[in-house]
């Protein structure tokens, strides 16, 4: 069912605290601590990930000749190492580093391991996305490949069902310890038990009938995000998001037999926001009743979801804009930080930083 979410009342939006530039587009981004943050980009042809102190927006560690753009990090506390690590994609494969490492630059040659994801030179790797317990991390490559890393074994295993096109996104299902689904540019979203790499359910998404004769982008999977009680959000190239609601834990569902498997992807189950005229090409949940989209312009939209005789209804609160930003690739919320990076009009990297408890003072 196709349903353009209610209005609230207009709210004013803070500005950000913090934009920086940087000479190459930003490719990635991830928060790393309440203080820091990690932004993925090339530099000068190679790979390269650099840590800021959001106190100062001052670099404090970067690593460098990754050799192709860093697509994607995930950091995590290895008990291996006894430090945090992160998990590094650039081209067709990952590396892992220490970040207590004590130089302030580092290389590929500095990595505790290397992994070969892609199947040829072509099958870059995409999204990383990690387990809640830290034990596994998902990817999806330009072949279409839905992959999983046992981080204990450096074991990899790929799902027996691929994407026909580009596998852009992937993310574990909460309280689902078997379970992850992928979206990809052929517009599917696959929903996957890893451990035996077999495919559970998909959700196909129709293009929407071209209106007063304007032809919209096809509805390439764009990216993905799953709330905390299992709601699943999909953007999509041509402006829109569908929110999944029939995986959703609820209190009058606590006495229920728990399911089988997830049922995030029923389409009977969902409702359909229409965002934008252009690609949605992020989303993220930044509770289970609030979800914040960044289009390609780097406008952030948020809406508030509430359930109205027992329907899911999304509200657009509020919208601000990414000055100076001609496109976004990237957007990362967390508790503390929302951040939005791509690009200017003449290609130098640019990254806002918000104070993400303004979105709840917004919505108040």
């Amino acid at each position: 069912m196709e349903i353009t979410s209610e209005q609230a009342p207009a709210a004013a939006t803070p500005e950000p605290i913090l934009n920086l530039a940087i000479p190459r587009p930003v490719s990635c981004v991830s928060q790393l601590s309440p203080s820091s943050l990690l932004v993925g980009s090339d530099h000068e042809g190679d790979g390269s990930l650099r840590i800021y102190d959001l106190s100062n927006g001052r670099v404090c560690k970067a690593i460098r000749g990754m050799k192709d753009e860093v697509s994607s990090v995930r950091c995590l506390k290895s008990k291996g190492f006894n430090s945090e690590v992160a998990w590094v994609a650039s081209g067709t494969s990952i590396a892992c580093f220490r970040l207590d490492d004590p130089k302030m630059i580092l290389s590929l040659d500095d990595a505790q391991a290397q992994l070969q994801l892609g199947e040829d030179e072509d099958d870059l790797v995409n999204e990383l996305a990690l387990s809640r317990n830290g034990a596994y991390l998902a990817f999806g490559t330009d072949a279409g490949t839905v992959g999983v890393v046992d981080l204990s074994t450096q074991r990899v295993s790929r799902m027996k069902v691929r994407h026909e096109n580009i596998c852009g996104s992937v993310s574990f299902i909460p309280d689902r310890p078997n379970e992850l689904i992928s979206g990809g540019y052929d517009s599917a979203v696959l929903h996957h038990d890893f451990v035996q790499r077999s495919l559970l359910s998909r959700f196909d998404i129709a293009a929407t009938p071209p209106s007063s004769g304007v032809s919209l982008s096809p509805p390439f999977i764009l990216s993905i995000s799953l709330s905390t009680n299992g709601l699943v959000a999909v953007g999509t190239a041509d402006g829109r998001v569908w929110i999944g609601a029939g995986g959703e834990k609820t209190p009058s569902a606590g006495k229920k037999k728990r399911s089988r498997k997830w049922e995030g992807l029923k389409e009977d189950e969902g409702l359909w926001i229409n965002v934008t005229e252009g690609p949605v090409v992020a989303v993220t949940f930044v509770d289970p009743c609030s979800l914040m989209t960044c289009t390609l312009l780097g406008t952030l939209v948020m809406y508030s979801l509430t359930r109205q005789e027992e329907r899911l209804v999304a509200t657009r609160q509020w919208e601000r804009e990414s000055k100076g930003l001609f496109k976004a690739n990237t957007m990362s919320v967390d508790q503390n930080h929302t951040v939005v990076g791509g690009f200017d009009k003449d290609g130098k990297g640019l990254f806002h930083v918000w104070t993400t408890k303004y979105a709840a003072l917004a919505v108040t």
